[in-house]
């Protein structure tokens, strides 16, 4: 099989050389030590496999294609913004999200801000059956030829398998036809979306996977104890998904929170539509809300919970994004200033994992 090779330097870092010179000259004028929130300064790492960069805090825009809530066109485009304007340089979508509503909505923001430095990462697969023979060479050029469209670009930052059926992953041929889309370039690199720890082993295990991503959170820890060390030691990144468990960890709901009929926290509560892990990271919503409310009470002071769990995440070795969504600008900014919040002690630290092994870990690991 093919292996994927990484772009040279000098083309593989142009985003982020000119985002850090950005940075640099900005810096020059503050006093040392100081910062400026304003300026929308972020930490970067890196999918080494591919050389790409992304920013510690992304944007996650399953929201802003509208399949679940609503948000307008205006409102969609001042959370991108937002987002990017507080120092988020990855942004993760679909072509499955409002049926390429996400990936339009993020060409236009993108076309007419070239100084916007962002690498963006769609998703293919789940417009189509889920069934292994859909995963074909033909299959993954149609889904990429939209998303191009879609985005406005004639290659692809990285494309992702949108959480395909399980045996897909075993597939030599899969891998085959994604390094092709690489030759073609089509797509600079590409990588897995995935449900279970399982899969995410068996992705990292191949050399072309350039990242996985997976339900990572206070309430989701499984990862830690395998996928998160076999990917730092194959160079893998890992973009953590439904960091707040279906917002479950901003603290914000009660036993008596009612969800519109076409959220998804309402209509696959019991994984009616799809993998129920998606909804509330699979923890029952009352059990939830439980043990969101002890999670707050952890949060140290200038945090707020949602906050909290992102900076958990963080500090995660070989975490190399968290993808949070928002469905406003004050959203956006709110995730975005959780990577300039200070680590959290390791008292904390030890207080979430106690919280996680006595009221959730029986609920999930044997799952996910």
């Amino acid at each position: 099989m093919p292996v994927f090779l990484p772009a040279p330097p000098a083309a593989r870092g142009a985003r982020h050389d000119a985002k850090l010179a950005r940075s640099l000259a900005v810096r020059a004028h503050l006093a040392p030590g100081a910062t400026d929130d304003r300026l929308g300064l972020m930490d970067e790492r890196t999918f080494d496999r591919s050389g790409q960069h992304a920013s510690v805090v992304g944007l996650g825009t399953w929201q802003l294609g509208a399949d679940w809530g609503d948000v307008d066109d205006k409102d969609a485009l001042a959370v991108l913004e937002t987002a990017a304007e507080s120092g988020v340089t990855f942004f993760d979508t679909a072509d499955v999200y409002g049926d390429g509503r996400s990936e339009q909505t993020i060409a236009a923001l993108l076309s007419g801000r070239p100084d916007l430095h962002v690498l963006v990462a769609t998703k293919m697969g789940r417009r189509a059956d889920q069934i292994p023979g859909n995963y074909v060479l033909d299959n993954f050029r149609a889904w990429n030829d939209r998303s191009r469209r879609n985005l406005g670009v004639d290659r692809v930052d990285l494309v992702q398998l949108h959480c395909p059926p399980t045996p897909v992953y075993s597939r030599d041929e899969v891998f085959d036809a994604l390094d092709t889309l690489v030759e073609e370039e089509r797509v600079a690199a590409y990588g897995v979306s995935v449900e279970t720890c399982e899969e995410a082993l068996t992705a990292i295990a191949r050399p072309g996977v350039a990242s996985v991503q997976i339900i990572l959170n206070p309430f989701r820890m499984k990862p830690l104890r395998e996928v998160l060390p076999a990917a730092r030691e194959a160079g893998v990144g890992i973009i953590a998904r439904v960091p707040l468990a279906s917002g479950l960890l901003s603290g914000k709901y009660t036993r008596e929170t009612v969800f519109p009929d076409n959220d998804h926290r309402t209509y696959n509560r019991h994984g009616e539509s799809f993998d129920v892990g998606e909804t509330f990271s699979g923890v029952d919503y009352v059990t939830g809300v439980e043990a969101a409310a002890e999670f707050a009470a952890l949060a140290p002071e200038g945090y707020t919970p949602a906050q909290l769990a992102l900076r958990w995440i963080i500090q995660q070795p070989g975490v190399t994004t968290v993808i949070p969504g928002a469905r406003s600008p004050e959203q956006a900014r709110a995730n975005a200033a959780a990577a300039r919040l200070p680590e959290l002690s390791d008292e904390t630290m030890a207080a979430i994992r106690d919280l996680y092994d006595r009221r959730i870990k029986d609920q999930v690991e044997s799952r996910w």
